[in-house]
Parts: C-alpha cells; structure tokens; sequence
C-alpha cells in the first residue's frame, strides 16, 4: 500500500471539505471573535468537569465492567468540523453483538443490545462523559451539532448545504434543547443552521444550563424505533424555512480562523 499516496488523497478530500463549508457560511465579525475565545472556555470547562465528575466517570467504569463482558469505552468514527472524521469516546451501553457503524435511530431493536448500566448511563446522558475528552483535545466543544456517524450521508450533504460544518461538534446543541430524540434528523440539521447563525457566548451559556435542566427531567430521551422517523432529503430542502436561505453568506478565504 502507498501510505504517501494515500495521506495526500485524504488531505485533499479534507481541503475540499473544508472549502464547501466556506462556500456556504461566512461568520459575523463577532463570531470571528468569540470562536477563540469559545475554544478557551471549552479547554477551561472540560477539563474542570473532568476532575469533578472523576469520581462519577470511575464509578461508571467499574459498573460497566462488572455487568457485562468488553471494554469500558466505546470509540466510533464520526464527523467533525470540515468534515474530518474524529474518533468520538462514549462508556460502552451496549453489548459486543450490537450492529457497528449504526446509529441507535436506525436499530428497530435497540432494547436488547443495551445492557443494565448502559441503560441507566443513557438515560442520564452519563454515557457522554467520556467526550470530555474529545472536547479537551480539540475534536468537540461544549456546544455545537452532534458529531453524526458518516454513514447519514442525507444529513452530512444538508449540514454540507446549510455550513453547519464551520462548528466542531458538541456535547449538546440547540436541537438537544428543542426535543434530542423527538426530533427528527432534518429538525435537528435546521436547528444546527439556525445556531450557526446565531451563536453567540449568550446562546452558549443559554444552551448550556437549559441542557442541565434536560438531562436532569430526561427530556426527549428515547431508543430505536421510539425515535422520530425521518423525513426525506427532498421533503427537508422543500420545508427550509426561506430565512435561513438568505443568511447563507460564502466567505471569500479561509485565513484567520481557528
């Protein structure tokens, strides 16, 4: 195998990745501003929640240890800002037999792969944890879209259309706030549009404690064919609200942003 071939195919995927979502979405100068700024308190909280939440994150291992057979950890490829694959961390909920590179939206019996603890770890959002770390190293941020898997190819081509792509994933998001597993993927990619153009440290600090509020009321958590069925890709372009057409502005260069 050409591994120097190989590397250079995938920079250049990346590099057009990267350009379709500068094509489609230019930030405000008070976004250009804030996304440093974001990263500082993404570095600053992440690592101050991991060493609170130490004693939870250990507990967590050794329940999940003790119930079933395989790794604490669960680690799958997804999607993350330009479109470059980022390999996501969770506490492992389900057992080994469970389909890999699917979704949980996808799976129509999702109730028994789940195990005992991993039930109790996603009905807390206690299986996030873990994405601390990816936060930590750059890959997330504490707000944002959800890091999808590459095979939603429908969603990945309208987060593509709509410049969703210019944010890092998050822990949670506008359309976690707005219904997480009640809504359907097409909701969620407007919700993800309509933070884009709007983030801000006020949105962020907003989402961020209205998100704790959700976690601690499980709002809108459910499994596998409880979830909303999706719309089709047609139906999603038909219903985007003509606002967020027009707030599409396509960035001249990419310079200068981090």
């Amino acid at each position: 195998m050409d591994y120097g071939n190989t590397a250079r195919r995938k920079k250049n995927v990346e590099m057009e990745n990267t350009l379709r979502v500068y094509e489609t979405y230019c930030p405000t100068r008070g976004q250009k501003h804030y996304v440093p700024l974001k990263r500082f308190f993404d570095i600053i909280l992440s690592g101050t929640m991991l060493v609170l939440l130490s004693p939870i994150f250990f507990l967590s291992a050794a329940a999940i240890k003790l119930d079933s057979h395989g790794p604490v950890l669960f680690r799958q490829k997804r999607v993350g800002r330009n479109g470059r694959k980022i390999i996501v961390y969770k506490f492992r909920s389900m057992d080994l037999s469970a389909p890999k590179n699917r979704s949980t939206a996808s799976l129509r019996d999702s109730e028994k792969y789940i195990t005992r603890v991993g039930r109790i770890l996603r009905k807390t959002s206690l299986d996030e944890i873990p994405q601390l770390i990816n936060i930590l190293r750059g890959d997330m941020s504490i707000i944002g879209p959800r890091p999808l898997i590459p095979q939603e190819n429908d969603v990945h081509e309208m987060r593509y259309q709509n410049g969703v792509y210019f944010l890092r994933p998050g822990l949670t998001g506008l359309a976690q706030v707005n219904g997480r597993d009640l809504v359907s993927p097409e909701e969620k990619v407007r919700y993800d549009t309509e933070y884009l153009h709007t983030f801000s440290w006020r949105k962020d600090i907003s989402i961020f404690f209205e998100t704790i509020c959700k976690v601690f009321r499980r709002d809108g958590v459910v499994e596998g064919s409880e979830q909303v069925a999706p719309e089709s890709f047609e139906q999603a372009e038909a219903t985007e609200p003509a606002d967020a057409k027009e707030q599409k502005r396509p960035c001249v260069s990419t310079g200068g942003l981090e």
